[in-house]
Order: structure tokens, then sequence, then C-alpha cells
């Protein structure tokens, strides 16, 4: 097999591939040039690269390493669960779940991997307040590998929790205009996963929750604020499939990590309610017949603050996403 190696290394692969030389005593000789891998719910094939999705909690199996003359590394987007909304009058909406992303980088250029295998964690949505004497629920961290994704702050609610809860990006806080939205980036990262929450408005007003991308809406007198917008990822991460993961924005690219919208409780100034932030942040209830929505599935978008009178459900956050991107050729 090989001129000058009297040992060789063979990975089973499976009953199509059957057995993978992977190495020699002639120091990797034979050595494959680019990581192959499985695992994941979908794996697309785009060109060169293959992206592994995960929209739930799994195993990412790394069967090659590759080495520096094909591809050697992989690219990520580890997004966490959302926030819930907050309850009561003048809900702050839920955080939006912490973003953190190493694409575009080259094939030797992101981040290292070996031949082992790596469990994918997705977190799921916080839940939203059922008190308005509690905070919305915070959402709960994705981790890959050494990557962790930090859950959405929970929105603050009209009782003593006031405030938005800390996390990825921070929940909105609730009435009056002197209440504090939580803080993003909590616990820090080297590039920012998220942003604060918008702080609550006169009025019972609920500010926004923030988003990946910008801090969430502060609240005014019978106008609460809108969830702070998400960050977009390029199609190319996903090749012709794109339109399956994450929401549409204003430009191009899908949209992950929206912030909840905070809810109002007297009729709004302008008759409408103020929407979560792009990607996947639900809407805050308006008095008096609109309810708050959910965070979308899968993006880490924070839930809706509601309001108590009369009754309008607040929203939980949505659940997050996990993809695993290299270049396989």
């Amino acid at each position: 097999i090989a001129d000058s190696g009297d040992a060789i290394t063979l990975v089973y692969v499976d009953a199509t591939k059957g057995w993978k030389l992977v190495n020699t005593a002639d120091q990797n000789i034979l050595q494959a040039a680019f990581v192959e891998a499985t695992g994941g719910n979908t794996i697309l094939t785009c060109g060169d690269f293959k992206t592994h999705i995960f929209t739930g909690d799994g195993t990412f199996e790394v069967i090659v390493a590759g080495s520096s003359a094909g591809s050697n590394t992989v690219e990520y987007l580890v997004v966490a669960g959302g926030g819930g909304g907050g309850d009561g009058s003048g809900s702050g909406g839920g955080g939006a779940g912490g973003y953190r992303t190493t694409y575009p980088s080259p094939a030797t250029g992101g981040l290292p991997v070996s031949v082992q295998t790596y469990a994918i964690t997705v977190g799921g949505g916080g839940a939203f307040s059922c008190s308005p004497t509690a905070r919305g629920s915070s959402g709960d961290n994705s981790v890959f590998s050494t990557i962790t994704s930090t859950g959405g702050g929970g929105g603050g609610s009209e009782g003593p929790l006031r405030t938005g809860a800390d996390g990825g990006s921070g929940g909105g806080g609730n009435y009056p205009s002197s209440t504090a939205g939580g803080s993003g980036n909590t616990p820090p990262t080297p590039v920012s996963q998220g942003n604060n929450g918008g702080g609550g408005g006169g009025c019972y007003s609920g500010g926004g929750g923030g988003g990946a991308a910008a801090v969430g809406f502060q609240g005014k007198p019978s106008a609460p604020g809108a969830g702070g917008a998400g960050s977009p990822i390029a199609t190319a991460f996903f090749g012709p499939t794109s339109g399956s993961y994450g929401t549409p924005g204003p430009a191009a690219g899908r949209y992950f990590a929206g912030g909840g919208g905070g809810g109002t409780q007297p009729p709004a100034s302008d008759g409408t309610t103020q929407p979560g932030g792009v990607g996947g942040g639900g809407n805050g209830a308006i008095h008096p017949s609109t309810a708050a929505t959910t965070g979308t599935i899968n993006t880490g978008g924070g839930g809706g603050g509601g309001i108590s009178s009369p009754v309008q459900p607040n929203g939980s956050g949505g659940s997050g996403f996990v993809a695993i991107r290299y270049k396989f050729q």
C-alpha cells in the first residue's frame, strides 16, 4: 500500500464506503486532505462544501480530520434559545438567544477539529411568564465543542421583577421608564453574541428584547419598544436550500436571533403592535385584543411581551439552531 510504511490506520465509514485509509507509519503519507464527518438532522451539499444542520440535540462525528493541504477546520453557526416574554401590564419582550459564528473563514482558518464525536446541544426557548410576579424564563444555551451561545434573557413583568434578565441578548424591561432592560453578551464572548434589552416606557409600555445585531427599543407612553434586529448569515452558508432556515430580512442572507417586542396596556398611539426584531422575534401584545406571538422555532428569537387587562398572553422564546460547514473536496 505504501513503499516504506509498515503500519496503517483504517476507519470504517459505512456499508457503502467501507474501510477508509487515514494514516500510515510514514507520517500520514496517505492521509485524506479534507474533513469528513457525519451527524445532524440534514446534511446539505453545495459545491465543495457540506453543511450539517441541527434543529435538536445530536452528535457531530469527525471521521477524517483533513490536513492543511485541503481543509482541517470547520465553520459554525451556534444560536441559543430565545427568552420568554414578561407578564402583566406593559411587559418586556424576551431577549434573543446568543449568536456566534465563524463564517466566512478559509478552509484552514476556522475551528480546528479532530477525529472524535462532538456532542451538540440546541437550546430550547424560554417559557413565557404565567404570573406578573415572575419574569419570562431565559432561553437555554446551545453548545458545539468549545463554543457556547447563551440563552436570551426573559422579559420583565409587572411585579417585583420588572427589569429584563441578562443573557445572550437581554430581555426588555417593564414599565415605568426608569426600568432597565437586561444586559446582552452575558457572559461576554470575544465577539459579542448579543445586545441589551430596551428599558420600559411610561404609561404601561414595555421595552423590546435585545437582538444579535441591535439593542431592543425603549418603550414610550402608549408605544412599546420593538425588538432588536437579529443578524444575517449569507445564503452561501446553506446553499440553495437557505430558504428553509432562519427568516428573510431586508438584505441578502437569512436572519437569526431577533428580540421580542414589548407589550402595551393602553391602546397604542398608532393602533398597531411593535414588532419583534427580524430574525424570529415575536410581536408584543397590544390592548385590547392582540395577543403576543412566540419567537420562531430554530431562530433563537425572543417572545413578545404580554398585557393583563384584558388578558393577552405573552410569547415563549424560539428554540436555537446549530449548523457546521466545511470543505469536503
